[in-house]
């Protein structure tokens, strides 16, 4: 979900920025990148067709459901593996369907294999069967991953919720995944970051956003998915890109607490650094928080940047 000039309250500002649509009251997106086109230039861009899953070798390769714990997850692939290069996933947003990403991916196919997923209660894919973590979650990717993949290495390339989502998986699967590229990913204190920003006593948007992340943090959202503050652990020396957010909106949006909010939020992506002795930052300066939309060239160059140097890992 997006932030538009007309209808985002601060507190929906704040939201988007980390959680994608869930509690924001705006109307669901069936392709953020349609929505953000449309608030932009008054038309939506038209949704990418529908290809028919088939099987390419033992790869799922097209757009079309598989059961994992059975569950159906809805998953898209495009382009042609190609020799010694890791498998490109795209992970979305919370609240976001793999819809949002058809730009990113269809650019980053001429280049080889890229997939995409709902995350169970997102897009296309069917609802959880009860709460999830970060744990159960990481077990669909792992599932995910098993069918896209294979026994491929992949570099992942997570947005919002789903950079925390990578971040976290990382460290535990250094045998398949070889690199990751976090777009603005929810910092990993980012529940600790605003009760420490805006007080418990805060009226208004601040404690609109402040009660709106915890609550969302804590499993109300789409996916049934909670998520605690946890420290940055280590995935090697992987190559790792983050790029985040150059315009400050939060600022802008919540005057008392968005200057700190926006400091805060560049210290959580500074401490994603931590993941890998061979990582970078970068800033996306004509960027909010969907930075693949803003700015799809500057993540194009990051992807391919992070795969051709997982390619050479043995």
């Amino acid at each position: 979900m997006f932030r538009t000039t007309r209808t985002a309250t601060a507190a929906t500002a704040l939201l988007c920025a980390v959680t994608g649509a869930a509690l924001t009251g705006l109307p669901q997106a069936s392709s953020a990148a349609a929505v953000v086109q449309q608030s932009r230039s008054g038309s939506p861009e038209p949704a990418a067709a529908a290809t028919v899953a088939k099987r390419s070798g033992s790869l799922f390769t097209g757009t079309g459901k598989i059961k994992v714990g059975g569950r159906s997850v809805n998953v898209s692939c495009t382009g042609r593996p190609a020799p010694h290069r890791p498998v490109v996933v795209l992970m979305a947003g919370l609240g976001d369907g793999l819809d949002s990403l058809s730009g990113i991916q269809k650019t980053l196919s001429t280049k080889g294999r890229v997939c995409s997923y709902d995350r169970l209660g997102e897009g296309g894919s069917d609802a959880p069967a009860g709460p999830q973590t970060i744990d159960s979650t990481g077990k669909v990717l792992t599932a995910v991953l098993d069918r896209v993949a294979g026994h491929q290495p992949v570099v992942l390339v997570g947005h919002s919720l789903g950079g925390l989502i990578a971040a976290r998986y990382a460290p535990e699967h250094q045998d398949r995944v070889r690199g990751l590229v976090l777009l603005d990913a929810t910092p990993s204190t980012m529940a600790a970051d605003l009760t420490r920003i805006v007080p418990a006593s805060a009226t208004g948007p601040g404690a609109e956003a402040r009660d709106g992340y915890l609550a969302v943090s804590q499993g109300q959202n789409p996916e049934l998915l909670s998520f605690a503050d946890a420290r940055v652990r280590s995935a090697g020396d992987i190559p790792v890109e983050v790029i985040r957010h150059g315009v400050p909106y939060l600022a802008q949006s919540i005057p008392t607490y968005g200057p700190a909010l926006e400091h805060a939020w560049a210290d959580g992506q500074r401490a994603w650094l931590a993941l890998s002795t061979n990582s970078s930052l970068s800033v996306a300066t004509k960027s909010d928080h969907y930075i693949y939309v803003a700015q799809p060239d500057l993540v194009a160059q990051a992807v391919q940047h992070v795969t051709s140097r997982a390619s050479g890992r043995s």
